[in-house]
């Protein structure tokens, strides 16, 4: 018998009596990372890795009861074995292995495999059946390293004080903002943030996550000149009035999806750049390998070509219809929402 099943509330392990990222309200769910198409409001008991409690809290409220392990750290649910491993993804992010009479899965959640220093590194988890997400499950996705992107970001902000022209950088405000505000050359400029984005800001200070200072773009003074600055703020802030304060300014926007010609020019921003939470082709191949799975299950994302590959590699796989949609640009506005964004 298989060890989870998709139910139309989510992943349910019927033998443990619990769920994996639930879409509606059940009585105990385990949540990878606290993105909202993965952590929904209304659980009777939440489980989370413990650096990701914060910000977790942050979006289901003080009245909601979080329980926390470790990374690493084993618990029992009815008999079955459950611990919670580094996913890579955002602060907090998790891949939950599910043990029982020796059979093992785990459910990845979102990855990404490149180092970040904003949460813990991935963990490949060795398993029986693999539950994979394909968010850029196509060979097109092949990530820049890290401090290339990181180079052209800082050229840019440069370039743009040269031109007296405000840097307006959109990204995720959970995960992605923090990771901008952590890699880009502090010395250059000072950092303004969205209230959304400071919100969660204080969520990774609060885990131990070193991040230069930021302040509210709100607390500034009317008549400050901002075009030394670089503003943070989430993707449904663009084309708001509450970009007026600023003057002039330059807009980009830090997606996986920048990869791809054109997308840019949908989202109305003047710079994109290629800076991913989610991994790409490789990194989806490589991890699934390093589990030593025998079967995979694919979510979200490009999940019938990704399937269908691992099948014409001998693994047994399938696609696994879910409500996730990982790094998707039509979600950002669902996402700013939960996060508590929009004007600010």
């Amino acid at each position: 018998m298989d060890l989870l099943k998709l139910t139309p509330s989510g992943f349910y392990c019927e033998v443990g009596n619990f769920y994996v990222d639930p879409w509606v309200p059940v009585e105990r769910a385990i949540i990878t990372h606290a993105h909202s198409d993965h952590a929904r409001w209304g659980m009777d008991r939440y489980l989370c890795a413990s650096p990701g409690l914060a910000v977790l809290r942050a979006r289901m409220g003080d009245e909601a009861k979080i329980d926390t392990l470790e990374y690493g750290e084993a618990t029992t649910l009815n008999g079955v074995k459950v611990s919670l491993h580094p996913a890579g993804h955002i602060l907090g992010s998790s891949q939950v292995r599910i043990e029982d009479k020796g059979e093992i899965w785990v459910v990845s959640g979102d990855y990404k495999t490149e180092a970040d220093p904003t949460c813990a590194h991935f963990e490949p988890v060795k398993c029986h059946t693999f539950i994979t997400e394909s968010t850029f499950g196509l060979p097109i996705y092949r990530w820049p390293a890290e401090r290339e992107v990181f180079d052209q970001i800082n050229t840019w902000w440069r370039k743009n004080q040269g031109a007296g022209r405000t840097s307006v950088l959109y990204g995720y405000t959970l995960g992605k903002a923090q990771r901008i505000i952590a890699g880009v050359d502090p010395s250059i400029g000072p950092f303004f943030v969205h209230g959304a984005v400071q919100r969660m800001n204080e969520g990774y200070r609060w885990a131990g996550v070193k991040l230069p200072k930021t302040t509210l773009a709100t607390q500034q003074a009317k008549g400050f000149d901002w075009s030394q600055a670089l503003i943070v703020a989430p993707p449904s802030a663009n084309g708001t009035p509450w970009l007026r304060r600023f003057g002039e300014i330059a807009t980009g926007f830090a997606s996986g999806w920048m990869q791809i010609r054109g997308t840019r020019r949908r989202r109305a921003v003047d710079r994109g750049f290629v800076l991913s939470d989610h991994a790409d082709w490789p990194s989806l191949l490589s991890v699934i390998a390093a589990t030593g799975a025998e079967h995979a299950w694919v979510t979200h994302g490009y999940s019938n070509i990704l399937a269908r590959y691992l099948t014409e590699q001998g693994l047994k796989a399938e696609v696994a219809s879910t409500r996730f949609v990982g790094e998707s640009l039509e979600a950002d506005e669902e996402e700013d929402e939960a996060s508590g964004g929009g004007v600010d």
